[in-house]
């Protein structure tokens, strides 16, 4: 229903900022990454999920694709609702949480307000493959992913690609990421986890 919102930041709370468009203020339920990015008064873009209950609609909105494409990952996880999936967005960068889940590293989940460790493996058990393969590989050429990205995997290097374009990356970073790895070599896992370690300390 809304890809962005663009206005600007009438107020900021705890896991929250509300967005001024045309009059109309948008409250959106956030992350402390994009938090750091926004200020009072201010001009913002925050993109948007939509979650629709029984009894409430309530809006998310993140600071980049990256960000809200791992946070409709995350609630796809049984028992991980939006609450939990903010908590643990804001305990880590995109691509650090990746990196995380496909080494299977608990401990840097569990860091994350409120998550114990079988949410976190229970993540890490749903989430692993999907990253590490990509999440519906366009095998037909389709888009995916809600990227607008097109891959067709046809060996290691596209399938890498794949999995880095569910993940909100954007084909230039995704080719400077994996400039210079040995796809040859290594194996998928390894050449994401490679390319990941890269766009963090980028």
């Amino acid at each position: 229903m809304f890809y962005y919102v663009n206005g600007t930041v009438a107020h900021l709370g705890p896991y929250l900022a509300v967005i001024d468009c045309g009059g109309v203020g948008y409250a959106c339920r956030t992350t402390n990454t994009t938090l750091s990015r926004l200020k009072k008064g201010e001009s913002a873009r925050l993109y948007t999920y939509l979650n629709v209950r029984e009894d409430a609609m309530e809006l998310y909105g993140f600071a980049t694709q990256e960000e809200l494409n791992l946070f409709e990952q995350l609630i796809s996880v049984s028992g991980v609702g939006p609450k939990a999936a903010l908590s643990i967005l804001s305990a880590s960068t995109p691509a650090n949480l990746a990196l995380s889940i496909i080494t299977g590293d608990e401990k840097a989940l569990t860091c994350a307000p409120g998550i114990g460790k079988k949410i976190a493996q229970r993540v890490i058990l749903e989430l692993k493959d999907k990253l590490a393969k990509g999440q519906t590989l366009a095998m037909d050429g389709e888009s995916y992913g809600g990227t607008g990205v097109t891959v067709i995997p046809e060996n290691k290097a596209s399938e890498a690609a794949a999995a880095l374009a569910v993940l909100g990356y954007s084909q230039g970073e995704i080719n400077l990421a994996l400039k210079g790895i040995d796809v040859e070599a290594l194996t998928l896992e390894e050449i994401i986890k490679q390319a990941l370690k890269k766009m963090v300390k980028g």
